[in-house]
């Protein structure tokens, strides 16, 4: 078959790839276990207090592969499927990297120099080849849930700042920021405040917004203070709810009709 015959035209409606990160107990599983008929892949034990399906405490590479391979393999009612989480995933890839190479530490693989950060990037993608097939074979929604740590950025037009970004090393984050639909940083929202502190000094702190402890949100662009992004248009902050993010992508599928039709 040529290619000219398989080229595709307009937008194509996929289930999403969202990333969900931020800090610890700020509702980040709870935003995932609101999603449509969810099924948790669990590498870290703390679903405890959520009412939610999951596979059982994965131990290893092969075992989370197991549990994507049987959901693309067997019947289930499933919509959506859950990483919880990413940065304790990547620990059991370093440690199949480590009894590949036969070393007890990551730094140690293939003889060092950063090469095990590189090496691990395979069971990355074994991964995402897995989550792939459940997206275009049997239209699951992927969400993906991390920690934040907060990193030195060397930005080439300013001077370096801190901000907020996925707990995964350097290589992993890239990628898997790079195929995500969006990425979207969970946190409270605040302001900043300056008051005197006495001997002509001034102090400024953050005071959370909001009502039991201020207003969680998710961010969906990024900017000094943290990593985010999103392929649906989304330029504001929305409340950290399902309902409120699915509500903005129907807003930008809506408008992305509107135009569509218009310019024909």
């Amino acid at each position: 078959m040529k290619l000219l015959s398989q080229i595709q035209t307009g937008k194509r409606p996929m289930p999403p790839r969202i990333m969900t990160y931020g800090t610890e107990g700020i509702g980040k599983s709870t935003f995932a276990s609101q999603a449509p008929a969810p099924i948790f892949v669990q590498t870290e034990d703390g679903l405890d207090q959520i009412n939610c399906a999951k596979f059982p405490l994965a131990k290893s590479l092969e075992d989370v592969v197991a549990a994507l391979g049987e959901l693309a393999a067997e019947k289930h009612d499933f919509q959506t499927v859950v990483i919880d989480s990413l940065d304790w995933l990547e620990r059991l890839i370093w440690d199949d990297v480590c009894r590949k190479y036969g070393v007890t530490s990551i730094e140690k693989a293939d003889g060092g120099y950063g090469k095990g950060y590189i090496h691990a990037l395979t069971g990355w993608r074994q991964v995402i080849d897995r989550l792939m097939a459940l997206r275009n074979d049997r239209g699951m929604a992927v969400l993906l849930i991390a920690h934040a740590k907060i990193e030195k950025f060397e930005d080439p037009e300013a001077n370096a700042y801190d901000r907020y970004s996925p707990r995964l090393n350097k290589h992993a984050a890239a990628l898997m920021c790079e195929w995500c639909d969006a990425v979207l940083f969970a946190t409270l929202k605040i302001r900043t405040q300056t008051e005197e502190s006495g001997f002509n000094r001034k102090r400024t702190t953050a005071v959370a917004l909001g009502k039991d402890g201020g207003e969680r949100i998710l961010r969906a662009v990024g900017g000094p203070a943290c990593v985010a992004k999103n392929r649906y248009g989304i330029k504001a902050d929305l409340p950290l709810s399902w309902a409120d993010f699915m509500a903005a992508l129907e807003t930008h599928h809506t408008t992305s009709q509107g135009e569509s039709n218009g310019n024909a």
